[in-house]
């Protein structure tokens, strides 16, 4: 039960500091750059998820899904 009151404790100081950062021009220039940069490994994710089925597909002769 301690451990998860510190998880608790740390994570909330780590939202405080992350605004506080936030705040300044370097931290939203820091925060942009970390946004680009998860956002472009999530869409590298999705379009090898995405190649992948369709390979699988083929493969299988199923038709595409339409997204």
């Amino acid at each position: 039960m301690k451990s998860i009151l510190w998880f608790t404790v740390g994570v909330a100081a780590g939202f405080v500091v992350a605004h506080q950062v936030s705040q300044t021009a370097q931290g939203r220039d820091f925060f942009s750059g970390v946004d680009a940069k998860a956002r472009a490994f999530g869409n590298a994710i999705a379009e090898g998820y995405h190649a992948r089925d369709a390979e699988l597909r083929a493969e299988a002769g199923d038709a595409p899904v339409a997204r």
